[in-house]
């Protein structure tokens, strides 16, 4: 599945949380979005399948931009755009 709000993305940053389970990708990925600058990108990698549900609502709440997300049998991918 692939959801794209864009054709392309590309990332200035990655956060690789294979492997890990909920809440730590979140955790992770709210200390790095700490860390980003506004208008850079983060490129999320996961296994979690929460984080399909979870990154959406995480970038809701906090008005991040999810740009695009994909995800295959083994990962899911998730391009976040600071705001």
């Amino acid at each position: 599945m692939t959801t794209s709000l864009t054709s392309e993305a590309t990332h200035t940053e990655c956060l690789d949380t294979s492997g890990l389970y909920c809440p730590e990708p979140i955790m992770l990925l709210h200390e790095k979005m700490d860390d980003l600058k506004t208008g850079e990108i983060l490129l999320v990698i996961a296994t979690d399948p929460a984080t399909t549900r979870d990154i959406p609502k995480f970038c809701q709440f906090l008005k991040h931009s999810l740009i695009k997300q994909e995800e295959d049998e083994q990962q899911y991918r998730y391009w976040i755009k600071k705001v």
